[in-house]
């Protein structure tokens, strides 16, 4: 008993006099503690070198995000330059436009000129030398102006220089209009059936059929009226045309014609 007592007594004291005389090289704790050192040393490294790689990249995106705003800076400003140039030059061609249309509507108002000068030859345009579409507005403003000889002169030339035109129509239908208003129901009679029959697809028609009615009870043909206005209404119904004609059908009734 003795003897286990003296055992327990002297056993620590052993094992630290025994790691007191390890020397630090072999001593397991301290080999450990620098092992562990060494590896967290290592670590540092690493974090440190990814952080340096990362900030590298930013840089690099960055200057690469740099030079493309440098080179939309550019394109922006040749662009604006392109579009200012252009727009100088469309400025300058209407200008040179507008300039040239001015001469023309002041040759068109000159004394001389047959609008406003004395009246029309026959055979003659209103615009000599001009286009079919000058010549149809300026024959249609001396309508306009009740210079009715003088339209109906215009409008004769007209068909005859723009048989083809897209106004011929129209100035038929205002040639037969020159004669109406003068009261020259039969002149006028027979150039509204030329719109009837030459331009069957016109938007005219329906006017001319009804004129070709008024010119007809002018002229006391009372059964071409009446025939001409019926046709109006059974052809074109629902329109002006076909209201007037009514109207003149009701006039007819109550003159017993």
């Amino acid at each position: 008993m003795n003897i286990r007592k003296t055992l327990l007594l002297t056993l620590p004291a052993t094992l630290l006099a025994g790691c007191m005389l390890t020397p630090p090289s072999e001593d397991p704790v301290l080999i450990k503690l620098d092992e562990l050192d060494r590896r967290l040393q290592a670590i540092e490294r690493v974090v440190e070198n990814q952080s340096l790689v990362q900030l590298n990249q930013q840089v690099a995106a960055l200057e690469r995000r740099a030079d493309e705003l440098q080179g939309i800076a550019e394109t922006i400003a040749y662009d604006a330059s392109t579009t200012a140039d252009r727009q100088r030059q469309l400025y300058l061609d209407l200008d040179q436009r507008i300039q040239q249309l001015e001469a023309s509507l002041q040759a068109m108002s000159r004394p001389d000129n047959v609008l406003d000068g004395g009246n029309l030859a026959p055979g003659q345009l209103p615009i000599p030398g001009g286009s079919d579409s000058v010549n149809y507005r300026a024959a249609f403003e001396l309508i306009k102006e009740q210079r009715y000889e003088d339209a109906a002169i215009a409008f004769r030339q007209f068909l005859q220089e723009f048989p083809d035109s897209d106004n011929a129509p129209n100035a038929q239908y205002w040639l037969a209009e020159s004669h109406y208003v003068r009261q020259e129901f039969g002149e006028a009679l027979a150039a509204f059936r030329r719109v009837i029959d030459n331009y069957p697809g016109s938007t005219k028609v329906a006017d001319a059929l009804l004129k070709t009615g008024f010119c007809n009870y002018e002229l006391k043909r009372w059964d071409d009226a009446r025939a001409a206005l019926n046709r109006v209404q059974q052809d074109f119904p629902d329109t002006t045309a076909a209201a007037l004609a009514v109207k003149r059908l009701e006039r007819m009734a109550t003159e017993g014609v």
